[in-house]
């Protein structure tokens, strides 16, 4: 996945996971999933909507 983020955001995020000893891939999951639990389409008709 690749996307393209305001370099000013990049390193305010960059710094936020680093102090906490955390990996951006583990933020950005988690942050995937968190949006998944309120916005996944469970069904054809959700996706139609």
């Amino acid at each position: 996945m690749h996307i393209s983020i305001a370099d000013d955001i990049k390193k305010r995020f960059h710094a936020a996971y680093a102090i906490r000893g955390l990996k951006i891939s583990q933020v950005i999951t988690e942050l995937v999933e968190q949006w998944l639990k309120a916005n996944e389409v469970t069904s054809l008709s959700d996706a139609k909507a």
